[in-house]
């Protein structure tokens, strides 16, 4: 299988690697100190569920230089999606299917607003990595997985195509026919993590045992399930509770991107988490009081140290 990866950081850099491992065709979309380690020394993968290391990774610094191919899976920053699918419009126009492992729930309609809306496989991951320094990933804990459907609940030959190299490359993998379900389910927990993680600058271990902390974090979950439940996603009245009693068994110590983005300066995902589902709640008639606040209370360190300086830590 020929596959794409535009955006070759810390997930599309893992998943990445493993496929090629798997056998698939890979190249790689990257950028700055990043691309240069890896097309001079290869890229590698620290995992205790084994290290890689691709010494010969194809890697370039554009999508127009990766050639024909069946998938592309899109891992850059939200804020590139719309950037990223402009480009994608050749490829997808060429039968290539897009993938999406990005956060969020938004981006999958970004994506259609570019290239053929059949082209676009619905997707989510769970894994914790980082660029450990240009040219390397870690991978943290064990977990890796990669879930995709098509959005119509059809189990066709491309998906197929791709879960059978997920398994050839060691990756956890399922197909689903409830796709979008599954990324809003996500959506759910990755807002609450992020807005209390980032909002508190604490890990979930002291907002979890916190009470007050607790009912934040349950509220802007819940939050963002009526969200969800208004665009008639089918998400259960009752999966907040179902979240919470899941970040019960998290380590303690667990926090977020948007918190480590948050801490080191970085531009953030706000607007498209609490920020995202602030604006979707006003679209669509339902108050999401808790999520706002975050959003308004984040914003002046959404652009980074460019904003307002760097955040206490």
């Amino acid at each position: 299988m020929r596959i794409a990866i535009l955006g070759a950081g810390a997930v599309g850099g893992y998943f990445g690697a493993r496929l090629a491992v798997g056998g698939a065709d890979v190249t790689f979309v990257a950028r700055g100190a990043h691309l240069a380690a890896i097309q001079r020394d290869g890229l590698r993968v620290i995992s205790q569920r084994g290290d890689v290391h691709l010494r010969d990774a194809k890697a370039v610094d554009d999508i127009s230089k990766v050639g024909e191919v069946d998938l592309v899976i899109v891992g850059v920053k939200l804020w590139d999606t719309e950037l990223a699918a402009v480009t994608l419009k050749p490829l997808a126009e060429q039968g290539a299917a897009i993938l999406s492992l990005q956060n969020g729930v938004h981006k999958d309609e970004v994506l259609r607003e570019h290239v053929p809306p059949e082209a676009v496989i619905g997707g989510l991951c769970y894994i914790a990595a980082v660029i450990a320094e240009p040219g390397t990933i870690r991978h943290d804990g064990t977990m890796q997985r990669i879930v995709f459907g098509e959005y119509d609940g059809t189990r066709t030959a491309r998906l197929e195509a791709f879960y059978q190299a997920c398994i050839a490359g060691g990756i956890d993998a399922d197909i689903s026919n409830a796709i979008e379900r599954l990324i809003w389910e996500k959506y759910v927990f990755l807002v609450g993590l992020s807005a209390t993680t980032a909002a508190i600058r604490q890990t979930i271990g002291p907002i979890r045992e916190h009470p007050a902390a607790r009912a934040l974090l349950f509220d802007i979950m819940n939050e963002t399930i009526a969200v969800g439940r208004a665009k008639g996603v089918p998400l259960t009245p009752d999966f907040a509770e179902d979240r919470l009693a899941f970040c019960d068994t998290l380590p303690a110590s667990m926090t977020s991107s948007m918190y480590h983005d948050l801490v080191r300066g970085k531009r953030m995902e706000l607007a498209w988490l609490s920020g995202g589902v602030a604006a979707l709640g006003e679209e669509l008639g339902i108050p999401t009081p808790m999520n706002r606040a975050v959003a308004r209370i984040l914003h002046i360190y959404a652009s980074g140290n460019a904003g307002a300086g760097s955040a206490p830590g």
